[in-house]
């Protein structure tokens, strides 16, 4: 399982703390100073890298703010699959962008929550929907670890690069299987590391102290670990997909505190390429 020394408060704190600039640097539309994105682009909210994850019909369906605020790795409203008049719930939604999404495609009969736990990132959300237009859509204030929704209540839960900041794993998938109806489907992106950690000159505490949490790749799981856990939460149909190998140039702005800097460059790029962004997906079991 992921190690490191944090503890979980901290880890939430931290990322409160982060995500809140983020938000507040998506409203002034200027970059919050130390953010930096999960996606497949090296760099934060001035890159403009929506594009590699989203489509241009997708982006412009949705308010500014709420493109520029997102910190996804991957687009899991097309994994998902949705269908007119579903419930869904987004683990993490920031400022929206994939709950906005998933309100389009579920239509006037469905329904979509958005569960976070930033106020900044809930202000900026709400904010979204309203430019929007979205009547079918809801965001809650509340940890992924205990998710504030009924058993058997979500048709389809989707998550972007959000379970990876939390220090509970587990909890967090059997907190997303009770409230999957049964039959529900998971369907999230989120950075996964292939194969382990193993076999480098320096030990798996050192390297996840040296990677920012915030910057999505510190607590990430291996494919095994994750596939384990989500097996021992009762899910069933599980799929991992490696969609994109991470290179130097994309972390380089996730590791402030570079202490990988006094090791030889491929050893970096050997560490580096093992962390993926991966779309995984499972099913509640009838």
């Amino acid at each position: 399982m992921a190690r490191t020394k944090i503890a979980p408060e901290q880890i939430k704190e931290a990322v409160r703390d982060h995500y809140g600039k983020v938000a507040q640097g998506a409203v002034s539309g200027a970059c919050a100073e130390g953010s930096a994105c999960c996606s497949g682009v090296a760099s934060s909210c001035c890159s403009g890298d929506e594009s590699a994850l989203y489509t241009n019909e997708e982006l412009s369906a949705v308010p500014t703010e709420a493109a520029s605020s997102s910190r996804g790795c991957g687009n899991p409203v097309a994994l998902a699959s949705l269908k007119s008049g579903e419930t869904v719930l987004d683990l993490g939604s920031g400022g929206g962008i994939d709950v906005l999404l998933a309100a389009k495609h579920v239509g006037a009969k469905g329904f979509v929550y958005g569960l976070d736990m930033t106020d900044e990132m809930l202000t900026l959300a709400n904010q979204n929907a309203e430019r929007a237009g979205l009547a079918n859509v809801k965001f809650l204030k509340g940890d992924i670890e205990s998710i504030p929704l009924p058993e058997a209540s979500i048709d389809v839960i989707i998550s972007n690069c959000v379970i990876n900041l939390a220090s509970d794993k587990a909890r967090v998938l059997k907190e997303a299987f009770r409230v999957l109806k049964p039959g529900g489907r998971l369907a999230v992106s989120d950075i996964v590391i292939d194969k382990n950690l193993d076999g480098l000159p320096l030990s798996e505490e050192q390297i996840r102290t040296a990677l920012s949490w915030v910057g999505c790749i510190a607590g990430a799981l291996t494919i095994k670990q994750y596939r384990e856990l989500l097996e021992q939460a009762g899910f069933g149909k599980i799929k991992l997909e490696i969609r994109h190998r991470y290179t130097v140039e994309d972390v380089v702005d996730m590791v402030p505190q570079n202490v990988l800097k006094n090791f030889a460059p491929q050893i970096v790029k050997e560490l580096v390429s093992r962390f993926t962004s991966s779309s995984i997906s499972a099913v509640r079991p009838r």
